[in-house]
This record gives C-alpha cells, sequence and structure tokens, in this order.
C-alpha cells in the first residue's frame, strides 16, 4: 500500500498532502493536550510495532504482496491522535531511510494509512465494544473487525488514488503519464489482496499484539497517566526484529509498487513517461538492505535501525514536552 513516487502526479500528492495537513496539525494538539509527556514517549513503541508490521510481507497467489500496518493497534493503545502521528513518523523513516514508499507521495500514503485506518478501525472497534476496557473479549473482536475495516478503507482510497491517474493525466497518444491502470483495474487488484490475506494479516497482528500488551504490560493504556515499557513489550520487540526476515519469503512486489524496470511487464505494455522519468530519491538502505550483507541480517539490521530510530525520536519528543510541561507549571 506504499504508493512509490511517479505513479501519482505531483497534481494529486499535493492535493492528497493537502488533505492530511489537518490530520496531522490537530493530532499533534490533541496529543501535546491529552497525553503526559511519558505517554508521549510511548507513541515510539507503537510506531515501532507499525514499522515492524509492515516488514512482514504476505504473498497472494499472483506474485504480488501485502503487509500489516498496525495503526488501529496504535489507535486502541495510545488513541487515534497518537496513531496519525507515530504511523506517519514510521511511513518517513521508511520513505527516507529505506525507500519504501515515495517522497512526494508521502502525504498520500499518510492519508491513507496514519489517518483513514487508524481513525476508521478505531471507531469501528469502539462501536462494536461501546464500553471499552469492561470486557476485553468484546474487545478483541471489536479490534479484529475494526482493523479489518480500516485496512481495506485505506486500500480502498489508495485504489482511487491511482485509479483516477488515468482520467486525468494522458499524453498526446493517450496513454497515461503517471499509474497506467484506470479504477476498473486498481480497485479489484487492491481489493482482492486486502479483502483476504492482507486484512487477514492485519487482524491477527492487532489482535495478537494487543492481547499479549493488554496481558504483560496493563499500564500501556490510554487511561493511565504514566507508562513505562514493560520488559515483556521489549522482548516481544526484539522477537518480531529477529522473525523479520520471514517476510523475505514472500516473492513479487506489492501491486502499484513496481518500478520502472518492472511496470511494462505487469500488462500495462509501456512505461508511462511520468514513471519513467519522475524523480528518483537516493535511500540511504534501499529495499531494506545492507550492501554485501546477506539479506535476511540486512534485514534484520534494518528492523534494529528503524525501531531505535523511532523509540529515540520519540524520547526525544517526550523529553522536550516534559520540559515545556514543567515551564507552564512554573509560570502558573
Amino acid at each position: 500500500m506504499h504508493i512509490p513516487d511517479n505513479y501519482l502526479s505531483p497534481q494529486t500528492c499535493a492535493v492528497m498532502f493537502a488533505a492530511a495537513a489537518p490530520a496531522w496539525v490537530i493530532s499533534v494538539r490533541k496529543v501535546k493536550k491529552e497525553l503526559p509527556p511519558e505517554k508521549v514517549a510511548m507513541m515510539g513503541v507503537g510506531a515501532a510495532f507499525s514499522f515492524l508490521g509492515m516488514m512482514f510481507n504476505v504473498p497472494l497467489p499472483g506474485g504480488t504482496t501485502g503487509h500489516a500496518v498496525g495503526g488501529t493497534l496504535i489507535a486502541l493503545l495510545l488513541g487515534p491522535y497518537a496513531s496519525c502521528i507515530s504511523v506517519s513518523i514510521a511511513l518517513l523513516l521508511q520513505a527516507l531511510i529505506f525507500g519504501d514508499g515515495g517522497i512526494l507521495s508521502f502525504g498520500a500514503n499518510c492519508f491513507n494509512m496514519a489517518f483513514v485506518l487508524p481513525f476508521v478501525g478505531y471507531a469501528i472497534a469502539h462501536a462494536i465494544s461501546p464500553n471499552w476496557g469492561k470486557n476485553k473479549k468484546r474487545d478483541l473482536i471489536g479490534a479484529g473487525i475494526g482493523s479489518y475495516i480500516g485496512i481495506n478503507a485505506a486500500a480502498l482510497c489508495a485504489a482511487i488514488e491511482f485509479g483516477i491517474q488515468t482520467m486525468l493525466f494522458k499524453d498526446a497518444s493517450g496513454n497515461a503519464l503517471y499509474c497506467p491502470y484506470g479504477l476498473n483495474v486498481s480497485i479489484p487488484a487492491m481489493m482482492a489482496g486486502h479483502l483476504t490475506l492482507f486484512g487477514l494479516a492485519e487482524v491477527v497482528f492487532t489482535v495478537a499484539v494487543l492481547a499479549f500488551v493488554w496481558k504483560a504490560a496493563p499500564d500501556f493504556d490510554n487511561s493511565t497517566v504514566k507508562a513505562k515499557t514493560a520488559l515483556p513489550v521489549k522482548i516481544l520487540l526484539g522477537v518480531l526484529i529477529c522473525a523479520v526476515p520471514v517476510g523475505l519469503l514472500a516473492e513479487g512486489t506489492a501491486w502499484g509498487e513496481w518500478g520502472a524496470d518492472e511496470i511494462s511487464g505487469t500488462g500495462a505494455g509501456y512505461v508511462p513517461k511520468g514513471i519513467a522519468h519522475g524523480i528518483n530519491y537516493p535511500a540511504l538502505l534501499p529495499d531494506y538492505s545492507f550492501s554485501g550483507l546477506p539479506d535476511w541480517f540486512g534485514y534484520i539490521l534494518s528492523a534494529v535501525v528503524g525501531v531505535a530510530l523511532l523509540v529515540i525520536i520519540f524520547r526525544i519528543i517526550s523529553y522536550i514536552a516534559s520540559k515545556g510541561s514543567r515551564y507552564d507549571r512554573a509560570v502558573a
């Protein structure tokens, strides 16, 4: 679901960035107002769960792959506004360092995965279990259904963003300038995987991690003023890091994430000019790999780098927020 650069027109990217911007602004204000600094630090752990979940690629017959996102998981642990920020920063890290998702399409990816997914998932989960926290079994059912609907809502948004390109942007010969597949192809192609295996992966990831965290670290919830990362949660992150090479077993490329050298072989029959001559951002560790190292080891190291950076980033934000809180109290 990571839309690469050059598949959406610059105009579309600008519109999607503008659509995502209010969500970021409101989320920052809400988190600053509602979450104490200690909880802000925990957003780094939530972002790490999302980052790792997106590394576990799931194969679909036909050669395409997909993955969980974990947006609903973070929303149910820390709130949807915290999830919006956490997933957005995880996506930014993926785009800048690992070349997963585009730079120009960052706004579109965040709108889909950091806004639509967690807010829809959170709303559905709480609609199914309105007395959240009173009945864990009902909560987990709500989490599973919410995460499934959330990721499919995000996939539908991405499919529409892909599909409208052929309607709006063509060259003189009538060929698409960007994504060459219309809505009649993009929607079935995206939804087939997400309504089946990818949606199921999101459900399993959300419910399993949520149940584990509730049992192993009961202070990791939105009603607690102060929360610490319990040792079992750290162990879980370590286990997930060590297991990420499983994602390499899924061969093929996710639909809509082909390189310029691959797209002509997907049925398009040509390489759109916008893709052939678009921007090519040189990521530091493209495809989660380290030059000269085995793929599986590079994948693990990439997971370590991503998780460490996310935890550090949010600890810095938490530290700055705590300084501001103490200053505000002193002035008061």
